[in-house]
């Protein structure tokens, strides 16, 4: 029985060189800026445009050295084969060894060691400047998570009330919350749940953050700050298994510019006449009327209907 023939290396480099035009034409469907995102949402904070730029530049040096490693791979593989006529036996047989090469062994332990210092100081860096906090925020919103919707509470003393308690949205099976905020203003987010851990989490801010029903007792920092860079209504998902309703517990942050938003805060603590009650978050941006940003329920996401009887199985 005779050996099988090898591939020659000519058609063995066509086939990669065919295979790399193909990626090429695929890859020229994104433009520079997705495939530097490598798939992350366009960020809208600052904190999420750091987070971004840090996994870009590490994605890229991961690259870069699993390109190096794959290039000797492929180089042992090609040049250091046994020859096709080689005698079985022999050391001449054998490519030069490198076992007892001092200076390759420290090479190879210390180069490694640099790129771990170097990845460790930029993402401790990162985090810290995302994880910062400035002492007196703009707005404070408290962030109440329940199962399985959403509580938002504007903690400030322009957000109050005429018997004195906070202007508050809470969600419902039928209504999707809309946490109202403004743009270019330091955000404190305080989180707590009423029931399990819940997680706050929405896409844009490339940042989420679990939500404990005790957080001083599981030793959990339950507060974080950002700045919103332009208007717009985003998404805002649990990230964490809660229950049966958990994946259809969204809400929606509506960022405006800080006039907008002052006059919407303005509405939330006045009187509506036809009802007799506080402004609803719906009834503000109705009467505020502008435009598309000021559409009284989300754009983003809807209400799930919790009747199981009513839905049908799909043909």
């Amino acid at each position: 029985m005779g050996k099988p023939e090898r591939t020659p290396v000519g058609k063995r480099a066509g086939r990669v060189a065919a295979l790399a035009v193909l990626v090429a034409l695929t890859a020229t469907g994104c433009s520079g800026d997705e495939i530097l995102r490598f798939g992350w949402p366009v960020g809208v904070t600052p904190q999420a445009n750091e987070m971004r730029n840090l996994w870009t530049w590490t994605v890229i040096a991961a690259l870069v050295v699993g390109v190096i490693v794959w290039a000797l791979i492929f180089w042992t593989a090609t040049f250091h084969r046994k020859k096709k006529n080689a005698a079985v036996e022999g050391p001449d047989d054998l490519p030069r060894q490198f076992q007892y090469n001092i200076p390759l062994e420290i090479f190879t332990v210390v180069v490694p060691t640099i790129m771990v210092c170097v990845l460790f100081f930029f993402t401790a860096t990162a985090e810290n400047d995302v994880l910062a906090k400035k002492p007196n925020p703009d707005v404070v919103v408290d962030v109440v998570a329940f199962q399985w919707n959403w509580e938002f509470q504007y903690d400030d003393a322009n957000a109050k009330l005429a018997d004195g308690t906070k202007v508050s949205t809470v969600g419902s099976s039928g209504e999707i919350p809309l946490l109202v905020l403004p743009t270019n203003k330091t955000i404190e987010y305080r989180l707590r749940s009423t029931d399990v851990i819940h997680s706050f989490w929405v896409p844009e801010f490339h940042f989420k953050r679990d939500v404990f029903p005790d957080p001083e007792k599981n030793n959990q920092d339950s507060s974080f700050q950002n700045s919103i860079d332009r208007e717009g209504s985003f998404v805002g998902r649990c990230a964490e298994l809660c229950g049966t309703y958990h994946s259809v517990m969204n809400f929606e942050v509506r960022a405006l510019s800080p006039d907008k938003y002052d006059q919407y805060i303005k509405l939330r603590t006045e009187t509506n006449p036809k009802t007799g009650k506080p402004n609803t978050a719906s009834e503000a941006l109705t009467a505020m009327n502008c435009g598309e940003l000021c559409t009284p329920h989300a754009v983003t996401t809807q209400p799930f209907n919790t009747d199981r009887t009513a839905r049908t199985a799909s043909n």
